[in-house]
């Protein structure tokens, strides 16, 4: 089971950092993913980061936002700098796009 936790309302150019926690899952041999789902909007791919600590940003939040792995806490972060209104949304982290968190809110006014 996932859980994601760190949304909240911010203003514009703010910061808000995101965890996603396990339990009774190993993240260590997985690759960890956020999306985000604006409403009205299709659910899009944030950030990833594999096993091995590669990591891949959409275009849209690169240099702002920067995913992270602790393997021995067994939770990932993300970490968003620089928040603009259109990074609204529901976040979602997901184990190799099989298991899914419940989604925490982001609401940034601008």
């Amino acid at each position: 089971q996932l859980q994601a936790c760190g949304g909240g309302l911010v203003q514009a150019g703010e910061s808000l950092r995101l965890s996603c926690a396990a339990s009774e899952i190993n993240f260590e041999d997985y690759a960890i993913g956020w999306f985000r789902q604006a409403p009205g909007k299709e659910r899009e791919k944030v950030a990833r980061i594999t096993s091995g600590g590669s990591t891949i940003y959409a275009d849209s939040v690169k240099g702002r936002f920067t995913i992270s792995r602790d393997n021995a806490k067994n939770t990932v972060d993300l970490q968003m700098n620089s928040l603009k209104p259109e990074d609204i949304g529901v976040y979602y982290c997901t184990l190799a796009s099989v298991y899914w968190g419940q989604g925490t809110l982001v609401t940034v006014s601008s």
